[in-house]
């Protein structure tokens, strides 16, 4: 038997709440106006006559306006409940009035049936309100019910580009240190193509491990990065240097997980590989204000026009490209991502929202 719908059982709590609340108001209501004007003598008896049978009436009412509200038809819900709220408010002045010729005047007769009519009329009010508000709850509930639905659905195609987005990265990373290897193994460099393919495997089953959707620390982040930068280290030797400036108000700083792997990699690729001198990468992190400032500059050729395969509005290829656009899929205009030709040179800056570790 399946398990009950906690939202179902919490709606059905919230009607009896709302039902017992509103006719015990009522009740209360009667029975100051019946003081104030000095009728508590029996008259209490009348009021509870009415309240109850109002609320059993109004059960009826219930199960009428849910089957309007499933019809899905303004035309038909507003006459529907007109001519119910009519309808339920006759049966309800007729116990109304036997028991106020029965506990309060004996002696008093209905003079006409146009008399139980106009009470009746005067009475549709009650039930028409009790309608309204029975409209008003489903129409609000279902505004929420659509709204979380869009989250949902929103939140599904955030997570699948973000999904897209990083993997993208890792056959783009994994094609350039197959290639290096290749050449290491074709340049008779057996032992270090051997240590570059263990570091490669231990890199690459970090990156499996990771949820796209998941945030680590900025420590992690840097831990992360130097197994691919020992990598790369065994392929180049001394021509790649690094230099690290990160403070330690940021180290505990959230960051989406292999952020800056793609950064580097383009400082590798276009700043350390092409110089037969090697290159500088420089990491830079620091927390300022409600912001995360990230930076990852080299000191190779820049975006001049000149670079081999580089262009200003290229933006040094996929990685840049990925990272721009994962950023602006997490954050919106949370966040800044500039790059600067520092000719030579380029320099990526980021700036996120600064949130902390818990401790």
């Amino acid at each position: 038997m399946p398990a009950p719908d906690p939202l179902r059982s919490n709606r059905t709590m919230l009607f009896w709440i709302l039902q017992s609340g509103g006719w015990a108001a009522y009740a209360i209501s009667q029975l100051l106006g019946a003081w104030v004007f000095e009728k508590m003598v029996n008259y209490p008896k009348v009021i509870l006559v009415g309240t109850v049978w109002g609320f059993l009436l109004t059960l009826v009412l219930r199960y009428v306006c849910r089957w309007l509200w499933w019809r899905q038809s303004p035309r038909l819900m507003i006459g529907g409940a007109l001519i119910t709220a009519y309808v339920l408010a006759l049966c309800w002045r007729v116990p109304i009035m036997l028991a106020y010729q029965h506990f309060v005047e004996p002696e008093w007769e209905m003079k006409s049936y146009l008399e139980l009519f106009s009470a009746a009329v005067s009475s549709t009010y009650l039930y028409l309100c009790w309608a309204a508000i029975y409209f008003g709850i489903k129409y609000y509930e279902q505004l929420q019910q659509q709204r979380e639905a869009t989250i949902r659905a929103a939140t599904l195609a955030q997570e699948a580009q973000l999904k897209m987005l990083r993997y993208q990265l890792n056959p783009h990373f994994l094609f350039n240190t197959l290639n290096a290897i290749s050449t290491l193994i074709l340049d008779n460099e057996n032992r270090t193509a051997n240590q570059t393919v263990m570091r490669l495997s231990e890199f690459l089953r970090y990156t499996l491990d990771q949820d796209p959707m998941k945030k680590v620390t900025l420590r992690q982040e840097i831990e992360a990065m130097n197994l691919y930068l020992t990598t790369e280290k065994l392929r180049f030797g001394d021509r790649l240097q690094l230099e690290y400036a990160i403070e330690d108000a940021a180290l505990s700083a959230l960051v989406p997980s292999l952020l800056l792997q793609p950064l580097i990699e383009n400082s590798v690729k276009y700043a350390v590989s092409p110089s037969e001198r090697g290159g500088t990468i420089r990491v830079e992190g620091r927390a300022r204000g409600m912001m995360l400032e990230l930076a990852v500059a080299d000191d190779g050729p820049g975006l001049a026009p000149n670079a081999p395969g580089v262009t200003p509005a290229a933006g040094r290829g996929v990685g840049l490209r990925n990272t721009r656009e994962r950023l602006a899929v997490l954050y919106e205009d949370k966040h800044r991502f500039a790059t600067i030709d520092n000719k030579p040179g380029l320099r990526v800056e980021l700036g996120l929202p600064l949130e902390l570790a818990p401790a």
